[in-house]
């Protein structure tokens, strides 16, 4: 049945292609053959357009899809190259700080955030086989960000500056008044048990006064960004922006110096 479809529709075709030879030979017919062909003819010539255009649409799809897919996967070269660009220059300012600090200084990355203490607890990934243990304090490049609170085998919990559990007896480097500066949780650190008429100024630098074992003297905590009053009038506080921004630390630095 097939074979004969095949064969009816080649004598169609034969026929066709006969009756158009025959009006290009013979003048006479030429005339009538244009206007008996030109129907179907213009049939013919819109479906080959229209089969152009279904193919050329859809290698200009396929090609679409083909350049998405590279340039996808040129960003992820690109944003990889960046964050390695941008790790090493972290590293070298970490290697150039424990060149030039005189502490024994551990390197460590921030591995984790405490679920339960998001924005007052990290976990490192240095523990007690790398000589970690509670109580050391922790620095980055920036300054002080706080003391290792738990220590595993391979990583440890450290409490940041930022949590009002932790307080850091320290000095204003300018006058060398003495304070205790404590967490609140927010933005700002709290300096508390400033004198009445401390001297003190806002962009006053504040750094730890080596008055405690866990934290050597001289670790930048801080500036001043506002100062202010006990109702008592009997002393002073000052608000302290830390030197380090806690949100996008990556690093830091134990001092394993006990």
């Amino acid at each position: 049945m097939a074979k004969y479809k095949f064969k009816k529709l080649a004598a169609c075709l034969a026929v066709f292609l006969v009756a158009i030879l025959l009006s290009r030979l013979v003048p006479s017919l030429r005339s009538n053959a244009s206007d008996t062909l030109e129907y179907p003819l213009s049939i013919f010539s819109w479906i080959n357009d229209e089969i152009g255009a279904a193919i050329f649409f859809h290698r200009n799809f396929r090609e679409n899809i083909k350049l998405k897919r590279e340039m996808s996967a040129l960003k992820q070269k690109m944003n990889a190259a960046e964050e390695a660009i941008q790790e090493n220059r972290r590293l070298k300012g970490i290697l150039a700080f424990k060149q030039d600090s005189s502490l024994p200084l551990l390197p460590a990355k921030i591995i984790a955030r405490d679920p339960d203490n998001w924005s007052s607890a990290i976990i490192i990934d240095k523990g007690r086989q790398d000589g970690v243990r509670p109580s050391m304090a922790v620095v980055s490049v920036g300054g002080l960000v706080g003391k290792v609170l738990e220590s595993g085998k391979s990583t440890s919990k450290v409490m940041l500056l930022t949590d009002p559990n932790l307080s850091v007896s320290s000095m204003l480097q300018r006058s060398r008044e003495e304070g205790l500066v404590s967490g609140t949780l927010g933005k700002l650190l709290i300096m508390r048990y400033l004198s009445a008429d401390i001297d003190i100024k806002v962009s006053d630098v504040v750094i730890t006064s080596g008055l405690s074992r866990i934290y050597p003297k001289g670790i930048i905590i801080g500036k001043v960004a506002q100062v202010g009053a006990q109702s008592s009038g009997s002393s002073s506080f000052a608000m302290v922006k830390p030197q380090v921004n806690f949100s996008s630390l990556e690093e830091v630095m134990v001092v394993t110096q006990q």
